[in-house]
């Protein structure tokens, strides 16, 4: 682990963050409040190297039901928030308060028990699934490492949670393996292991981004029905805003390690107001065939090295309008653009 403050230029780093309500900091489910997760470089193994700056001042709340997006291109931070999250990787920055608990309280037992309330839903079902082991041993597994020790309470979880994500007749698929499986049931099981702790918080990563287009709508559908029984809160991450609308209420989008934009699903795919948004959308696949030969506008290059990103705002050196003599030198704030809607760019000041 990093240690904050043996990064000195973190203090000259400012980054653009949302104030988190106090009254929020104690109903919501999950806040994340001025997150910051860098990994140390070293060459030769011990030569430091600087520092990749996966997530630079991330902050918002989660109601307990609620759901978001988290949306961007590969390398926009996406993975490594969700991880920090999980628990996976410790932040050198800022608070992680879950149910009223901060993340770095905790230890033993009750980073544990904290976990077993997260269920994570991974993107690749034909990589996250052990293949030499069946389906009741697969969902037996999170059971006996959180100790559930009953077997008969074991089997009655295993079953109820097959049934809810159509896994049936269940004893038809018990004894099944992986491979035995087609990608989409390989998904519910995917599911079926995220959901049989009974969580409060499911991390979606990607999760239709490996299936057939016919299947992707049923999955997605599936979660929300999951959601909605349950009361269950979900970050659903992905690179693809044609998806969002099935069971997200809101949207952030991520560049370069910073929420850029934030809103209502309708409102930001109605009126996208951040050029990297625009940008997005203009990437989004077009079902319409008499649409495919129309030329979009997207900006060129890639997201920048979180190594040495931009100073300024971290989009200027792609975007098509950005203000000379501004966007490359301070970080904009948010802006408030309509109700509930938020953009860090300086052409809304």
């Amino acid at each position: 682990m990093i240690e904050a403050k043996s990064i000195p230029e973190m203090e000259n780093n400012p980054a653009s963050t949302m104030e988190i309500a106090p009254e929020k900091r104690n109903s919501a489910l999950l806040v994340i409040e001025n997150l910051h997760v860098w990994f140390e470089l070293k060459r030769l193994g011990f030569v430091h190297a600087g520092y990749v700056r996966a997530v630079d001042g991330v902050s918002f709340e989660l109601d307990r039901g609620d759901s978001l997006a988290i949306v961007g291109e590969s390398g926009s931070g996406k993975s490594s928030l969700m991880k920090t999250i999980l628990g996976l990787n410790q932040p050198v920055k800022g608070d992680i308060i879950f149910d009223g608990q901060r993340l770095s309280e905790l230890g033993g037992s009750q980073l544990r028990h904290y976990r077993s309330k997260i269920g994570f839903v991974q993107q690749d079902p034909y990589s996250a699934l052990p293949p030499f082991m069946n389906l009741r041993s697969i969902l037996s597994e999170p059971l006996k490492i959180n100790r559930v020790s009953n077997s008969e309470e074991r089997i009655r979880r295993i079953l109820k949670v097959m049934d809810e994500v159509r896994l049936t007749p269940a004893e038809d698929f018990i004894q099944k393996f992986p491979h035995m499986l087609s990608g989409g049931q390989q998904q519910r099981v995917v599911i079926a292991r995220a959901m049989v702790m009974e969580p409060k918080l499911i991390v979606a990563d990607e999760p239709v981004s490996m299936l057939d287009a016919s299947v992707r709508v049923e999955i997605l559908k599936l979660m929300g029905r999951l959601q909605e029984s349950h009361n269950l809160a979900v970050i659903y991450i992905t690179h693809d805003l044609s998806t969002v609308r099935y069971f997200s209420k809101r949207i952030f989008v991520m560049y370069a390690g910073k929420i850029i934009e934030m809103s209502p699903v309708d409102e930001i795919l109605n009126n996208p107001s951040h050029p990297y948004t625009l940008a997005l959308l203009a990437a989004t696949s077009e079902p319409d065939a008499r649409n495919a030969e129309k030329m979009r506008e997207v900006p060129a290059g890639e997201p920048p090295s979180l190594v040495n990103p931009p100073t300024g705002c971290r989009f200027h050196p792609r975007c098509p309008r950005a203000i000379a003599g501004l966007c490359e030198v301070k970080d904009p704030p948010y802006f408030t653009v309509a109700p509930d809607h938020q953009v860090a760019c300086w052409l809304f000041e």
